[in-house]
C-alpha cells in the first residue's frame, strides 16, 4: 500500500481494499453516483478497477502500475477511475466478469480492468496489465493512451460497441428452456467426476487446481445413496491428497486459495473463510462415508485456524488472509532448510524429509517459476512410510512431527502475519455457521456450536435494519442491502444449527429468511434469483443472477437447498414449487454439466431420492429422548431431517413454525419418534431398535 501524500476518495471507505488505494497518486473514487456524475460533467469515460483486498496480482498490479506517477497521471487526466471491492459488491463484480470473460475468450480473474462510457456500459475489458509492454503484449500504460485516443477520435465506435456489449450481457443468463432432472442426473454426474478424476495426484483436470469441496461432498452423497465405490474413490482420494499437499497450512491448519500446480503442492497462500468453510463439510461427509477418524482431525484442524485466526471479538467471522507478507507471497509459510536446522536441531532432518523438505527447496515462484530456496512443508508419504524409511515406529514419528510442528509455529508467530481483511460478510458466515453447527455435533465438540450461535447472533442482532439483511460489517458499521447468496447461505447456516441444536428459533429465523429471500430476488417470469434485490436502489446496467458454482456455491443453487430444506422441514408448499422452478429453469445447463452445479444437485436430492422426515416427540432432557436422537444421529443420514418436538407449551415455537408437528406427540407419556416419507407416515415408535428397524 502506497503513502502518497493527498488521499483520494477512497479514505472515506470501510472497505479493506478500497483503503489500500486510499493513498494512491490515482484520483480514485468509489461506486456511486458521484464518479458516473464526474464521467459526465468531465465527458471523460470510466476506467473500473474491480479486486479484493487479499489478491496477490492486485498488489502486483497497485506497485507496477497504480504508484506509478506517470501511469497515475494518465488515468486521472484520460478517466474517471473507479475501485470496487469485490466481495462487497458481488453484483457488480458478476456483470462485469461476464463481461471480461465474453472479450477474452472465457478467461477471467482479479485485478479485473474495465472501461466503461459515462452510464456504465462496458467498452472494452481485461484483467491484470503489467506497466509497460512487454513479450509483443501491450502494457498498461499503451492501452490507457490508445483508450483516451479512440474516445477523443472515435467516440461513435466506442459508444457502438459499449452498446452491442450491453444489449449482449442483458441476454446471458436467462433460462433457456427445461431439461428433465432425476435419478439419472445424479449418476451422470458421479460418472463425468470419476472420468476427469486425475489418477496420479486427485482431483480434475491439470493446474491449477481449485479445491471445490461441493463437488467431493455431491460424490459422497451419491455414494451414500447407490454404493457407487468409485465416487467413494474419486472423493476420498482428492480429500486425502489435498490434506497431505502443500495446499493445507500444516502448522497453523486451514487451507490456502488453491494450488498452482497438479501434485497440489505449491499453493496461492492467501486463505478464504468460505473455503474452509465448505472444506469442513467435504471432510465431515468423508467421516461419515468411511469412518476414517483422519478426515476428522483435517475438519477439526481447519476450525481450529478459523476460530483462533479469522474470529472477529463479536462472534462473527473474518473474510480472509493475503497471500503476501513484507511484500512477498508466501514468505510467512515456507521454510529454508537452514531455519529446520536452527530451530529444530538434531530433530531437523527427520522432520524435513517427513515434511518432504530440501536444500533446494519445492517453492518456486508464481510468475517467474523460478526455485526460491523455500520450502513449502508436505507430506509427499504417509506417515508409516516415512516412519519405515528412517527406522522408526509410526508412533515415534508422529510424537517428533507434533513436537516439532510446536517449535515451528511458534516461531512462525513471530513473524510479519499476512494483511488480515477484517470485514465480516453475511454470506460467508452463513456457510462458517453451518459447518460449524455441524462440526460441533458430529465431533461432539460443543465449543463449536456455541461459535455458531455466537455468529449467528451477531449476523442477526447487527447486520439487519427493520428486518433487512446486511451484506458488510466492519469497524463498528454494517451496510449495502445484502443480496440473494447472503440470504440463502445465512438461511442454510441457520438450518444446520437447527440440525445441530434442535432450538426451534434458529428453524423460524430460516423461514423467515427464506421468505424474504423470494420476495426480494425471485423473478417468477424467469424462475431464477436476481443477485440484486427488488429494494437496491443501485440499478445496475444488466441483472445479476448467480446460477455457475465457481469456488463459492451460486445464490440460485444455494437458494434451491434452502428452500427445499425448509419446505420439507416445515410443510411449505410454496417454498417448494419456487426451488422446483429455479432447478427447472438450471436444467438444460445443469444437465448438460452437472459438475457445475453440484450444490444445486443436493436440492435436487432432496426433491428426487427418498428423503426420510423424522420428528422425536418429547423432552429435550429426558434420557429417552437422547437415545432416539443418538439412533437418528448415529449415521451419516444426508437424506434425513429431524425435527424435536416438545410437548406442551415448550413445543409451541416448532409447531408455529412447522404446524404438521402439532399431532406428532409422546405415546402415553412416552417419548415416541415418527418416520415420514413424502406423504406417509409410520406408526409412532419408542425405541432405539424399531427406529433403527423404521430407518433401515
Amino acid at each position: 500500500m502506497s503513502t502518497h501524500g493527498r488521499p483520494n476518495a477512497l479514505a472515506r471507505e470501510s472497505s479493506p481494499y478500497l483503503l489500500q488505494h486510499a493513498h494512491n497518486p490515482v484520483d480514485w473514487m468509489p461506486w456511486g453516483p458521484a464518479a458516473f456524475e464526474r464521467a459526465r460533467a468531465q465527458d471523460k469515460p470510466i476506467f473500473l478497477s474491480i479486486g479484493y483486498a487479499t489478491c496477490h496480482w492486485c498488489h502486483v498490479m497497485e506497485r507496477e502500475s497504480f504508484e506509478n506517477e506517470e501511469i497515475a497521471a494518465i488515468l486521472n487526466q484520460h478517466f474517471v477511475p473507479v475501485k470496487v471491492d469485490r466481495e462487497e459488491r458481488p453484483d457488480i463484480d458478476a456483470i462485469y466478469m461476464a463481461v471480461t470473460q465474453g472479450i477474452s475468450g472465457g478467461h477471467g480473474g482479479w485485478p479485473m480492468s474495465l472501461w466503461l462510457t459515462p452510464e456504465g456500459k462496458p467498452i472494452t475489458a481485461g484483467t491484470y496489465f503489467p506497466p509497460h509492454d512487454r513479450w509483443g503484449k501491450p502494457g498498461f500504460r499503451s492501452v490507457l493512451l490508445e483508450l483516451a485516443r479512440v474516445w477523443k477520435d472515435n467516440r461513435g465506435e466506442a459508444m457502438q460497441q459499449a452498446q452491442e456489449i450491453t444489449e449482449w450481457l442483458n441476454r446471458q443468463g436467462k433460462p433457456t428452456g427445461s431439461a428433465e432432472l432425476g435419478l439419472e442426473t445424479l449418476r451422470e454426474n458421479a460418472a463425468m467426476h470419476v472420468e476427469r478424476f486425475d489418477e496420479r495426484c486427485g482431483g480434475f483436470e491439470g493446474a491449477p487446481k481449485f479445491p471445490t469441496p461441493h463437488r467431493l461432498s455431491a460424490l459422497l452423497r451419491w455414494y451414500r445413496h447407490s454404493g457407487d465405490g468409485a465416487a467413494l474413490r474419486v472423493a476420498a482420494r482428492t480429500l486425502d491428497a489435498m490434506a497431505a499437499g502443500g495446499i493445507r497450512d500444516h502448522l497453523g491448519g486451514g487451507f490456502h486459495r488453491y494450488s498452482t500446480d497438479r501434485e497440489w503442492l505449491v499453493p496461492h497462500f492467501e486463505k478464504m473463510l468460505y473455503d474452509q468453510a465448505l472444506l469442513v463439510e467435504a471432510y465431515l461427509d468423508a467421516l461419515g462415508a468411511t469412518g476414517d477418524a483422519s478426515h476428522g482431525e483435517t475438519a477439526r484442524d481447519t476450525i481450529e485456524y478459523v476460530l483462533r485466526d479469522l474470529r472477529d471479538d463479536g462472534g462473527a467471522f473474518h473474510s480472509a488472509e493475503d497471500a503476501d507478507s513484507e511484500g512477498e507471497e508466501g514468505k510467512f509459510y515456507t521454510w529454508s532448510m537452514a531455519e529446520l536446522r536452527h530451530l529444530l536441531g538434531a530433530d531437523a532432518e527427520v522432520a524435513a524429509w517427513a515434511w518432504g523438505c530440501s536444500e533446494a527447496g519445492n517453492y518456486r515462484d508464481e510468475a517467474t517459476h523460478e526455485a526460491t530456496g523455500a520450502n513449502i512443508l508436505h507430506l509427499p508419504r504417509t506417515l508409516p512410510e516415512s516412519a519405515k524409511a528412517r527406522d522408526l515406529q509410526p508412533g515415534e514419528l508422529k510424537a517428533i512431527l507434533q513436537s516439532c510442528r510446536d517449535h515451528l509455529f511458534e516461531h512462525r508467530c513471530r513473524r510479519v502475519r499476512p494483511l488480515l481483511d477484517d470485514k465480516v460478510l453475511t454470506d460467508w458466515n452463513g456457510l462458517m455457521i453451518g459447518a460449524l453447527a455441524r462440526a460441533g455435533r458430529v465431533l461432539a465438540e460443543p465449543r463449536y456450536t456455541r461459535a455458531a450461535e455466537e455468529a449467528a447472533e451477531f449476523v442477526l442482532r447487527v447486520m439487519q435494519t427493520n428486518g433487512r439483511l446486511l451484506h458488510r460489517y466492519r469497524a463498528g458499521q454494517a451496510g449495502i442491502p445484502a443480496f440473494c447468496e447472503d440470504y440463502a447461505f445465512l438461511a442454510n447456516g441457520l438450518l444446520g444449527l437447527y440440525d445441530a441444536t434442535l432450538e426451534p428459533r434458529w428453524l423460524a429465523e430460516a423461514t423467515r429468511l427464506c421468505r424474504e429471500l423470494v420476495r426480494l430476488f425471485f423473478n417468477d417470469s424467469e424462475g431464477l434469483f436476481f443477485t440484486q434485490g427488488s429494494d437496491d436502489p443501485d440499478r445496475l446496467i444488466a441483472p445479476s443472477r448467480s446460477v455457475y458454482d465457481g469456488a463459492i456455491p451460486s445464490g440460485n443453487s444455494a437458494a434451491a437447498l434452502a428452500l427445499t430444506r425448509t419446505g420439507l422441514l416445515c410443510g411449505d408448499d410454496r417454498l417448494l414449487q419456487v426451488a422446483r422452478k429455479v432447478l427447472s429453469a438450471m436444467s438444460p445447463q445443469l444437465a448438460g454439466h452437472s459438475p457445475g452445479f453440484c450444490y444445486a444437485l443436493a436440492a435436487l436430492e432432496l426433491q428426487c431420492l427418498p428423503v426420510q422426515q423424522v420428528t422425536v416427540a418429547g423432552e429435550m432432557d429426558d434420557p429417552a429422548t437422547a437415545a432416539l436422537l443418538a439412533e437418528v444421529r448415529g449415521t451419516w443420514r444426508p437424506h434425513t431431517l429431524l425435527l424435536l418436538h416438545e410437548p406442551g407449551d415448550e413445543g409451541a415455537p416448532l409447531r408455529d413454525v412447522a404446524p404438521g408437528t402439532a399431532s406428532q406427540l409422546p405415546v402415553n407419556g412416552a417419548t415416541a419418534a415418527y418416520v415420514c416419507r413424502g406423504q406417509a407416515c409410520s406408526a409412532p415408535v419408542t425405541t432405539p431398535v424399531e427406529l433403527a428397524t423404521l430407518l433401515a
